[in-house]
C-alpha cells in the first residue's frame, strides 16, 4: 500500500473539507479578472466584441475551476501548495491585466501565461501524486497532455493576429472543454472515470458558491462606482436602486435554497465526480456569465437611464440576455442537482417573461430605466415564486 501524500487533504477530519484562507486570497485575483471582462464587454458592445469577451471568459473560468478541483484534493495549508497558489496568483494578475488588449498587442502575454498556468499547475499535481495516489497521478498526467496540446494553440494564437488568433484560441478552448466530457482519453493510457474523481462535494460546492459571490460583488462594485461618478438625478437614483434590487434577487435565487440543497446532494452522491463535472464545472459558467452581462447592463442603465444610445440593440441584448442567461444556468443547475423531473417552473416562467420584453424593448416602447425595472421585477418574481413554493411543500 502506497503512503498518502503529505500534500493531500486529510478526508474525514473536522477541517478536511473546509475552504482555506489562502483559497479566498487566491480568489481576489479573479475579482480583478471579472471586472476586466465586464469592462471589456462594455467597451466593445458589438457581436465581435461579445464573442471575443466570451472566449476570454471561458478561459478565465476554466483556469479558476480547474484550480478549485486541484485544491479539493491538495491541502492548501501545506507550504508547497501555498507557493503554487501564489505563483498562480501572479500569473492571474498578468493574465487579467492583459484581458483588455488580449486581441491586440498583449495577445502573446495572455496566451503564454494561460498555457503556463494550466500546464504548470497540472504537472505540479501529477508530481505530487506520484508514488502516493496512482489513480489521480495517471489522471493528472492525462490532463497535462490535453492541456499541453491546447497550450500550444494558446501560444500560437498569441504569436498571430486577427482572425488567425481567434481561430487558434477557439480551437484551444474547444479542446479544453471537450477533454472532461471525453474523460481525458489518451491513446495507450485509456481514459479516466468519474468514480476516480473522488471530489469532496461540500468543498467544491462552497468554492463555486463563493465565485458566484465574487461575480455578484463585482456587479455591486460597478454599480456603486458608476453611480458615484455620475450626477445624482432622479432617474440615476432610481436606476441605482433597481440595479441593487436586481443583485439581491439574483443572490436570493441562487442562495436561498438552491446552493445548500445542491451541496447536500453532491456531498451524499454515489458519484460526486460526475455531478461536479456537469453541475459545477460546466453549468456554473452560465450563471457567472449571466452575472457579468447583468453588471454591464446595470452600468448602461445608470449611464443613460432616459434613452438608448444609437439603435439600442446591443444594450437591450445585454439588459435582457444577462438575466435570461442567469436564470437558464440556475434552472439547469437546480434540475441536475435536485433530480427534478424538469427545471423549476418559476425559472422557466421568468425566461418566458424576459423573452416577451424583447420585442417591446426593440420597438423603443421602454426606456433603459423602464427595461431595467422590468427585468429586475422578473427576477424578484422568480425569487419570491420559488421561495413560497418550497415553503408550502
Amino acid at each position: 500500500m502506497t503512503p498518502a501524500s503529505p500534500l493531500l487533504r486529510q478526508r474525514g477530519t473536522a477541517d478536511g473539507n473546509r475552504v482555506a484562507m489562502v483559497e479566498l486570497f487566491f480568489d481576489l485575483v479573479f475579482v480583478f479578472a471579472v471586472t476586466q471582462l465586464s469592462h471589456t464587454l462594455l467597451e466593445h458592445l458589438t457581436v465581435q466584441g461579445a464573442l471575443q469577451t466570451l472566449l476570454l471568459f471561458l478561459a478565465v473560468w476554466w483556469l479558476w475551476i480547474f484550480t478549485s478541483w486541484v485544491t479539493n484534493w491538495l491541502d492548501p495549508d501545506r507550504t508547497p501548495v501555498r507557493v503554487m497558489l501564489f505563483v498562480l496568483m501572479l500569473g492571474g494578475l498578468l493574465l487579467s491585466s492583459s484581458i483588455p488588449q488580449a486581441f491586440g498587442e498583449r495577445g502573446l502575454m495572455f496566451g503564454v501565461v494561460f498555457a503556463a498556468m494550466q500546464v504548470g499547475r497540472t504537472a505540479f499535481v501529477a508530481i505530487a501524486m506520484r508514488n502516493h495516489h496512482r489513480v489521480l497521478h495517471e489522471n493528472f498526467v492525462r490532463i497535462a497532455l490535453w492541456l499541453a496540446l491546447s497550450g500550444t494553440l494558446w501560444v500560437a494564437g498569441g504569436l498571430n493576429e486577427g482572425a488567425t488568433r481567434v481561430a487558434l484560441w477557439t480551437a484551444a478552448v474547444a479542446i479544453e472543454y471537450c477533454a472532461p466530457a471525453l474523460y481525458f482519453y489518451v491513446p495507450g493510457m485509456g481514459r479516466s472515470s468519474t468514480i476516480d474523481w473522488d471530489v469532496d462535494g461540500h468543498h467544491l460546492a462552497e468554492r463555486c458558491a463563493l465565485f458566484v459571490i465574487i461575480a455578484l460583488g463585482e456587479s455591486i462594485l460597478v454599480t456603486g462606482a458608476t453611480f458615484a461618478a455620475g450626477a445624482w438625478t432622479t432617474p440615476t437614483i432610481a436606476a441605482f436602486i433597481v440595479a441593487f434590487l436586481g443583485s439581491v434577487a439574483m443572490w436570493w435565487i441562487y442562495f436561498d435554497t438552491g446552493a445548500e440543497r445542491a451541496s447536500q446532494r453532491i456531498e451524499h452522491s454515489d458519484d460526486p465526480g460526475r455531478q461536479a463535472r456537469l453541475a459545477y464545472t460546466y453549468l456554473h459558467l452560465l450563471i457567472i456569465a449571466g452575472i457579468v452581462v447583468c453588471a454591464v447592463a446595470d452600468e448602461l442603465a445608470l449611464a443613460h437611464p432616459d434613452h438608448f444610445e444609437g439603435d439600442g440593440r446591443a444594450a437591450i441584448a445585454a439588459m435582457i440576455g444577462g438575466p435570461m442567461l442567469y436564470l437558464l444556468g440556475v434552472a439547469l443547475f437546480k434540475w441536475v442537482c435536485n433530480e427534478r423531473r424538469g427545471p423549476p417552473l418559476s425559472h422557466c416562467a421568468g425566461i418566458v417573461m424576459l423573452a416577451v420584453l424583447a420585442p417591446i424593448a426593440l420597438a423603443h416602447l421602454l426606456s433603459p430605466l423602464a427595461l431595467a425595472t422590468a427585468t429586475t421585477l422578473v427576477l424578484m418574481i422568480v425569487a419570491m415564486w420559488e421561495t413560497l413554493a418550497l415553503r408550502r411543500r
